[in-house]
């Protein structure tokens, strides 16, 4: 572990809250394989959120990431605009206040993710995560306790088997691991896919936005939850035209896709 110490401070466009985003779930670490680093943040009264980097990483490299992670890169008034237009959106965003989209920390996370919770509980799939990081990962001593970092690619392409996870999903896992180091999970690369084609991690990685997928079993259920739709074959058709408008400027043109929605 690297006794190396940097700051930063990223101040918020809008409504963030640090400790809801902590508890939403997993947090985009640079496609071409870095060193790791460890972070530690805190946010202070103000709502600004500093950071403490662990590590001999580029500060500025890790202050982007972190701020592309937490959903901090972009103005947040846009959001806040929408839950003036829509009431299902201003009770969500009173009942979780400050609360943005939180990211994974990698494309190739995202997809290593995909991999290690198929056909797995998610209680299960992130101990089998933090194992495996424990054993070909770093870990860090942050003042909140240990945090393991997942492998990086060159190191997973090293393991060759480990207990929970059947030599099927290894080989599949050591494909992401290649795809990674090739450059072919580049955040860059990824905004340029049709979301089709990269689902989860186009969208839970890259930070992407005004990008709506109906591939994602959750949301459409969801959707037909809060905004009382019928769960019929032309609901997409309903999300679509709810998504859009609530766009500044929104309009629908029919026979026209990807259609744009706010995450």
């Amino acid at each position: 572990m690297n006794p190396i110490r940097n700051t930063f401070t990223i101040v918020p466009d809008g409504p963030f809250s640090l400790s809801a985003a902590a508890n939403f779930g997993f947090g985009p670490q640079m496609a071409r394989p870095k060193p790791h680093a460890g972070v530690h943040l805190r946010q202070d009264s103000a709502g600004n959120v500093h950071g403490e980097v662990l590590g001999g990483a580029d500060p500025a490299r890790v202050k982007a990431q972190v701020a592309r992670v937490l959903s901090l890169d972009r103005p947040g008034s846009a959001w806040v605009q929408i839950g003036k237009g829509d009431r299902i959106i201003a009770a969500l965003q009173k009942d979780f206040p400050g609360l943005r989209p939180v990211l994974f920390y990698s494309p190739y996370e995202a997809a290593a993710w995909s991999v290690l919770s198929q056909r797995r509980h998610r209680a299960q799939a992130a101990l089998l995560r933090k194992r495996l990081s424990a054993a070909h990962g770093a870990v860090f001593a942050l003042p909140d306790g240990p945090l393991e970092a997942f492998p990086l690619p060159q190191a997973l392409l090293r393991v060759k088997a480990f207990e929970g996870i059947e030599p099927e999903r290894m080989e599949r896992l050591h494909s992401i691991a290649r795809a990674a180091l090739d450059g072919r999970l580049d955040p860059g690369r990824l905004l340029a896919m049709k979301p089709e084609a990269a689902g989860l991690i186009l969208l839970r990685s890259t930070g992407a936005t005004d990008i709506l997928t109906l591939h994602e079993p959750h949301m459409p259920e969801y959707m037909a939850h809060f905004y009382h739709l019928e769960k019929r074959a032309g609901i997409e058709d309903e999300i679509l035209r709810i998504c859009v408008l609530q766009k500044p400027g929104g309009h629908l043109e029919p026979g026209h896709g990807p259609y744009p929605c706010r995450r």
